[in-house]
Formats: structure tokens, C-alpha cells, sequence
């Protein structure tokens, strides 16, 4: 078993600096209170266990994660989706995986934190390279079913990527999150099936 930890960084602020809550008269609004925000994702890899997790981690890896940055969101009436594309080899009968992922709100739900406000994301998965949308993961809940066309651990060899994960903001939780920097750790565990 496998797993990555991402820590997310989300800024949302107007360029004056002030707070600022979305009304139905947005569309007026000049271009310098429109919110902007961004996300960073810190990488680290996970292995646990000892020697038995070691050889479970040869039958599944996962590489590429990249750091993902929103930048500025010029309109609050549309989700914010950033998607990369990722290496997941499986070595198993089937190429067969599962992937589960948590984030750092209450019970693992994925949420991004200032101070006492927060913020919701989703997390998608596709089982294929280059999507900007895919199957909705449940905190804690392992997506299994899913089945690489990876010929080589780090895709050096065969596809280059051969899965798509993807965050979202939706425009209702940024039109309604207060000014701040928001903080949040996504965790992805792959496993063999």
C-alpha cells in the first residue's frame, strides 16, 4: 500500500486586501473584488509497514504529482477545476487498483481551513490520463474497479501518465468563503486489487 499526502494552500482575498461575500450583483463588480485564489500541493510519499508493505508497494506506485495553482478565478459562477495527470502502475493479475483519499476536515472530508472558516473541495479520479473530470471520491471510502494501462512503474516505458486526479472548488464554496489563506492536507492511499 501506497500513499501520498498533498498539502493544499488556498488564498482567497480581494486585491485590496478587504473580505468580501458574493451578492447577486457580482456581474458589476469591478475586476479588482472579484476574488482570487490559489492552491498549492505539497507531495510527500508514504510507505507503511515494513518489509511485507515494501513488497506491497511494488505492486503499486504512484508518480508525477505536481504542485496545482488556481491563480486568479476571474468568476465566482463557475467551479474552479484544476486536473493533473499522473503515473499509477499496478502489477497485479488484472492491473487492477483501488485508491482511497482523506483530507484534514471533521471525519477526513476534503476541507480547506483559516483560522475558524472553511472551505469544501471535491476529489475526482479517472482511471485515464488527461481528464478534467472523473468518478467523485468519498473521504475514507476506497474507488476500487480501477484498472492501469501502466507498462512500467515510473511510465519510463508504454503511456507517460495513465490516471487524472482532480480538485475542484465549486462556485457556491468560493462565493461564500470568507478572506483568508486556507490550508488543508489531501492523503491518497493505492492499494492492489
Amino acid at each position: 500500500m501506497v500513499a501520498i499526502k498533498l498539502s493544499a494552500t488556498a488564498f482567497v482575498r480581494r486585491k485590496s486586501g478587504e473580505g468580501f461575500r458574493q451578492r447577486a450583483s457580482y456581474a458589476s463588480l469591478p475586476l479588482s473584488a472579484r476574488f482570487a485564489a490559489a492552491a498549492t500541493l505539497a507531495l510527500a510519499l508514504w510507505l507503511s509497514g515494513s518489509s511485507p508493505a515494501t513488497a506491497a508497494s511494488n505492486k503499486v506506485r504512484i508518480t508525477s504529482l505536481s504542485d496545482v495553482a488556481f491563480g486568479t478565478i476571474p468568476s465566482l459562477a463557475v467551479d474552479a477545476v484544476r486536473s493533473q495527470s499522473v503515473c499509477l502502475f499496478a502489477d497485479t493479475s488484472t492491473n487492477g487498483y483501488t485508491i482511497t483519499a482523506t483530507g484534514t476536515g471533521p471525519a477526513g472530508t476534503f476541507e480547506l481551513t483559516s483560522g475558524l472558516a472553511a472551505m469544501p473541495y471535491e476529489v475526482e479520479w479517472s482511471s485515464s490520463a488527461g481528464q478534467s473530470s472523473g468518478i467523485q471520491l468519498t473521504p475514507n471510502l476506497p474507488l476500487t474497479g480501477q484498472v492501469s494501462p501502466a507498462t512500467h512503474q515510473t511510465c519510463n516505458n508504454g503511456p507517460a501518465t495513465s490516471a487524472s486526479l482532480i480538485l475542484m472548488l465549486r462556485s457556491s464554496a468560493l462565493s461564500s468563503a470568507q478572506a483568508g489563506t486556507y490550508n488543508g492536507t489531501l492523503t491518497l492511499i493505492v492499494g492492489p486489487e
